[in-house]
């Protein structure tokens, strides 16, 4: 009776330590977790993914990869099985992205959604994938290096021998045509100080005129002063003769300022390049060196 009273001990102890054993086991392996299961599908590299690598859902841990494998029907599309604890809730607008751990490399699956939708997803439902902030920059980055390429062979091109003598001849132009408008400067100064001559003298013939024309007034209104045109018929005519002689000595000065503007039409009219290059010199004359006698 003894001996059966030990082995029936000893076999309660060894059922007790495989329950207990198996209770651990399943505690650490986190079956008691209920998990939905859904589908990553994504168009991009998931370099650093591998199985069991984690789900994080706004920056949570909610679960884990399990496999990772390329579409059949599209190489070219990859397809990730992720499972994720039951009480999370995700919506039908949620997608998944990548995530790195610092400098390691390793990467894991990182869920969001953009909050338009509250529709529950249901249970094995495809995720797309978007791109991460790192693959955009890289995207991006090849763009940058593309167009800079671009700007260094233009610039080659622009800054080739043939073109830098073509940039060298357009400044020497700027230069010489620089020298040449100070030049054109030199030789219209006479010329604009005859015009500046020409309009003063013009102006103060307009003063004359204007004064004329208030005398003239003046001479009109006493004429129709009350005391008749005959009584002061003597007044008027005393004055028209002092008037007269002014408006022969100002006549006589718009002829000669319309003359002298006649002869510098004239000059111009014979000799236009006299206006760039100023009035070419007179014919030597008797007794002076280049003189040549008429045949």
């Amino acid at each position: 009776m003894e001996n059966h009273s030990h082995a029936l001990i000893a076999g309660i102890f060894v059922i007790v330590l495989s329950i207990t054993f198996f209770g651990v086991v399943t505690w650490f392996s986190g079956t008691t977790t209920q998990h939905n299961n859904y589908l990553v599908i994504s168009k991009e590299s998931v370099t650093g993914l591998n199985p069991q690598s984690s789900v994080h859902y706004r920056g949570v841990n909610i679960g884990k990869v399990e496999s990772i494998q390329f579409d059949p029907a599209n190489i070219h599309q990859i397809l990730i099985n992720i499972s994720i604890d039951q009480k999370i809730n995700l919506t039908e607008n949620v997608y998944a992205q990548l995530g790195y751990q610092g400098v390691t490399g390793l990467a894991f699956i990182q869920l969001n959604d953009d909050g338009t939708s509250s529709a529950p997803l249901p249970n094995s439902a495809h995720i797309p994938m978007r791109r991460s902030l790192l693959d955009e920059f890289t995207g991006s980055g090849k763009d940058i290096l593309s167009n800079i390429d671009d700007l260094i062979i233009k610039m080659q091109n622009l800054l080739s021998e043939q073109n830098q003598t073509q940039i060298t001849n357009i400044l020497h132009n700027i230069e010489t045509a620089t020298r040449d408008f100070e030049g054109f400067s030199h030789y219209t100064q006479p010329l604009l100080s005859s015009f500046t001559e020409l309009t003063t003298e013009t102006s103060s013939l307009v003063k004359h005129i204007d004064e004329l024309l208030e005398e003239i007034d003046e001479v009109i209104l006493n004429a129709n002063q009350q005391g008749g045109i005959i009584d002061s018929l003597s007044i008027s005519t005393q004055e028209l003769a002092v008037t007269i002689p002014e408006l022969r000595k100002v006549t006589s000065g718009f002829t000669r300022n319309s003359q002298n503007f006649d002869r510098l039409l004239q000059r111009l009219e014979d000799n236009p390049q006299s206006l760039l290059f100023g009035q070419p010199p007179s014919p030597p004359g008797p007794g002076e060196a280049g003189f040549t006698a008429p045949k």
